[in-house]
């Protein structure tokens, strides 16, 4: 995976990213899934798991 990515999500959620930004990291395989819940505080789920 992309730590640049990782990063700048990291260090820019929420003022600049949205949960559905970072989401878009993870479905473009930037992030991982466990990356997500450790931006965001929570698990992923894609839109039919929602």
């Amino acid at each position: 995976m992309n730590q640049v990515y990782f990063n700048a999500a990291k260090a820019y959620y929420p003022r600049f990213f949205t949960k559905d930004q970072v989401k878009i990291f993870v479905m473009a395989g930037k992030i991982m899934e466990e990356q997500y819940k450790e931006i965001t505080g929570q698990d992923f789920k894609t839109q039919a798991e929602a």
